[in-house]
């Protein structure tokens, strides 16, 4: 069974249709790259495996996305306690502008009613998890924002990370990056494998070629393909997936 799956997912905001009929299966433990043109609804679909849509004036889902066999679109989701089974990491770091880097990673799992001597366990675990400890390990009271921008995304992952979910989403988490602090995340993702199933949207193919078990490639709102990210990048079945790969549009 598929840990996510999302069975003729529509998702509309207003009158414009943005993901038309997406129906996709993560395998459990992997990770799956969501490649496409810029607007073509990468965003939207993994948003939508978040609850975030629920906080948009004028958004409406149709369909199903179910997690661990269940669709989470129902009145009895908590959207909370699914959050901290589902993290999430977006495209710009956004740390707690006002904690330092132990309350960041220690947020959620103060919120779940962890001890003190508990939490600087969890915190050690994840900023280790995240490739961040032995950077920061002196400094954990100072801000967050005194953090490069590597730095904090990678810290934004380590407090994903502290509510120990199983499913990681990432919006472009490079894309604000250098090279340098590109190739620590990307060296991160791998080095999760396996302990967590991994959702990734990237605008960089090669990057998707590099750290993906899986690619689904989007476009104009609908699913034109999914398959293993080799087959996808060296004999597409679609025209289409084709054309974006070598670089004809997109």
């Amino acid at each position: 069974m598929p840990i996510l799956e999302s069975k003729n997912l529509n998702i509309y905001f207003g009158e414009k249709h943005v993901l038309k009929n997406v129906s996709l299966a993560v395998p459990e433990g992997s990770i799956t790259a969501i490649i496409g043109p810029s607007g073509c609804g990468k965003s939207t679909f993994i948003r939508a495996i978040n609850l975030m849509h629920d906080l948009t004036p004028n958004a409406r889902v149709d369909g199903e996305i179910r997690y661990s066999g269940k669709n989470i679109y129902t009145r009895e989701t908590n959207a909370t306690e699914l959050r901290s089974r589902i993290g999430m990491v977006f495209q710009k770091p956004n740390p707690f502008p006002t904690l330092s880097i132990f309350e960041n990673v220690a947020f959620g799992p103060r919120l779940q009613g962890a001890s003190r001597s508990e939490l600087k366990e969890i915190v050690e675990r994840s900023l280790k998890q995240a490739a961040l400890w032995e950077e920061v390990k002196h400094r954990l009271n100072a801000p967050a924002t005194e953090l490069s921008g590597g730095q904090q995304q990678r810290l934004c992952i380590a407090r994903a990370l502290a509510v120990k979910p199983q499913v990681l989403l990432m919006d472009e988490p490079c894309s604000a990056l250098d090279p340098i602090a590109t190739g620590k995340i990307e060296d991160l993702i791998q080095e999760l494998k396996g302990e967590y199933t991994i959702v990734i949207v990237t605008h960089n193919m090669q990057q998707a070629a590099r750290v993906s078990d899986y690619t689904a490639f989007f476009y104009m709102g609908e699913l034109i393909e999914f398959g293993e990210t080799k087959q996808i990048f060296e004999k597409p079945r679609d025209d289409r997936t084709e054309a974006y790969i070598t670089g004809r549009f997109g």
